[in-house]
Order: C-alpha cells, then structure tokens, then sequence
C-alpha cells in the first residue's frame, strides 16, 4: 500500500460529512476515523429515510454509505440521489461493504459511487480513498 504523502493535506475541519450504516458499531468506528482526521461535521444515520431527510435540504461534501443499507435499498438511493439533479447530486460517495464481490463493486460503479471501500475500515485506506475524491 503506498505511503499517504505528508504534502497531500487537507483540512476536513469545515467538511460535512454524512455518514450512513445500519450497523451503529460501523457508524462509530467510521466517525472516530473521521474525526480523528480533523472532520467536525460528521453527521450519522442509522437509517436511510433519516439520511434523504437530511440531505434534500442540506448539502454535504462528501456522502460515506453502506448500500446494503434495508436490504439494498442504499443502490436505490445512490441512484435516486445522483438523478434528481439537486444540490447533492455530484456529491463525492465513497461506497463500504462488509463482503465486497465484483457483482458489488460493479453495483457500485454503475449506480455512481466514487470508491468502494471493504470492512473493516483502515483509517489508512479511507483517508487515501478521501485524498482521491478530493483531487477529482
């Protein structure tokens, strides 16, 4: 795994993040990793009706979803969310999974996330994964 360059810092401390899981253990580990990386604004949903609640009427900067999420409905949601033209609708997503098949990497791809990412996350892995989305 290549070496995260000290040059390459970004400042998440003004970043909204949501972060969406139906597992409350993952939602933990996952804000801790971020705001071990500076982030403030983390805000976690266990559900995903809470989470488009949430983000027809706030904007965020990057989405981190578990598409398997209610049995899959997180796919439809990414889809939904990068169709309906609104202001969240380019937002960067990073998709986690705690089995990832190709069939799922290509779910992904397909419905419009940026990166998938296996559990359990590494704070190494994710902020690499972030580091890129940043520079797209």
């Amino acid at each position: 795994m290549k070496a995260i360059d000290p040059k390459e810092q970004i400042n998440l401390s003004k970043a909204v993040i949501v972060v969406v899981d139906g597992s409350t253990h993952s939602l933990d580990v996952t804000a801790q990793i971020l705001k071990g990386f500076g982030a403030a604004k983390v805000h976690r949903f266990d559900k995903l009706a809470d989470a488009q609640k949430y983000l027809k009427v706030k904007t965020a900067d990057l989405l981190i979803l578990d598409p398997s999420i209610e049995r899959g409905a997180g796919y439809d949601y990414i889809i939904e969310l990068r169709r309906g033209g609104g202001a969240n609708a380019y937002i960067p997503m990073i998709m986690i999974r705690g089995h990832v098949r190709k069939v799922d990497v290509a779910r992904g791809r397909d419905t419009g996330v940026n990166f998938v990412v296996a559990k359990p996350l590494s704070a190494t892995v994710l902020l690499q994964r972030i580091l890129w989305v940043v520079k797209d």
